[in-house]
């Protein structure tokens, strides 16, 4: 209790200080004519180290506000990766606040902040928030789990268990370790009883209007459009988000995984509630972020990894 006590002592201080952290998470900070005192209350919920940090020493909203307009501009150059990394990490805070805080429409948050939808940048800005690496965390711990995940999937019985099967097939013909991780993460969705056409739809490249169509109806996901003849490379790989087209051209599925994972993070966004599971073992169990506290299911599934 007494350690209780002193904790809301130091929250106390730091609020009088300006802390956007415990500022943003405070009671009294709720929307006006709203009467429930907890009602939009901001707080991390995956183990973000770096949950909305205050701007550096020296620098302001104005000040960051103005690098933020330069960045829109040197995205557009060539061979500027550099000078786009370091105003990235400059404005990390400013551009936290305004996720945390005002929680914008992806559509108008991308077009602030066009260099966070790529590859090299959600990787910086995961780690910025968590301090962990991404993608060379996210697919070596995948491969980790991946055999002990595929003796469970093999082992179900049931419906469910032919379903397995059948997601998992395609690796007895070909070895190659992205199919393999694909197939893992969308056997995962069905272990958990959730539907992997949530994750992961396909297409056929005649079919642009479905596509478009499907996009339109799409808050979270990937989609994958492939030719006509299905074992050729996918023409395109990308990530969809509130009915937008946030990246494409990405090299396989388990990429645009780890990257849909990112984007959560650097979104500031809640996990779908028809995939909630696979993304909490995704986060809990393979990328151990506050592992500790699961569900009973996601539990269940750990134990047997374990055992």
């Amino acid at each position: 209790m007494e350690m209780q006590n002193k904790l809301a002592i130091y929250r106390t201080h730091l609020r009088k200080l300006g802390c956007p952290e415990v500022t943003i998470n405070s009671l009294k900070h709720k929307p006006e004519g709203k009467s429930r005192p907890a009602f939009g209350i901001k707080k991390p919920r995956r183990s973000e180290v770096n949950y909305c940090p205050p701007y550096p020493i020296g620098e302001s909203e104005k000040s960051l506000e103005s690098v933020r307009m330069e960045l829109v501009s040197d995205v557009k150059k060539r061979n500027n990766r550099e000078a786009v990394r370091m105003k990235m990490e400059k404005t990390f805070a400013y551009r936290r606040q305004e996720v945390v805080r005002d929680a914008p429409m992806i559509k108008d948050f991308q077009a602030r902040w066009p260099a966070l939808f790529e590859v090299g940048e959600i990787n910086a800005e995961f780690k910025r928030i968590t301090t962990m690496p991404l993608q060379s965390r996210f697919l070596s711990r995948l491969d980790v789990h991946s055999e002990k995940l595929i003796r469970l999937f093999k082992n179900r019985g049931g419906q469910i268990g032919r379903r397995l099967g059948g997601i998992i097939a395609p690796m007895d013909e070909d070895d190659d370790v992205d199919l393999r991780r694909e197939c893992v993460i969308k056997a995962l969705c069905v272990y958990l009883n959730e539907d992997p056409d949530n994750l992961l739809r396909e297409y056929v490249a005649a079919d642009e209007s479905l596509l478009q169509e499907s996009i339109e109806e799409t808050t979270m996901g990937i989609y994958v459009l492939k030719h006509r003849d299905a074992s050729e490379k996918p023409e395109d790989i990308g990530i969809v988000l509130e009915s937008q087209i946030v990246m494409q051209d990405l090299d396989n599925v388990p990429l645009a995984a780890a990257m849909l994972f990112g984007l959560i993070y650097s979104l500031n966004l809640n996990y779908p509630a028809e995939l909630k599971y696979t993304f909490e073992v995704l986060q809990k169990v393979v990328m151990e972020l506050e592992g500790n506290a699961l569900s009973k299911k996601a539990q269940v599934l750990k134990n047997r990894l374990y055992q």
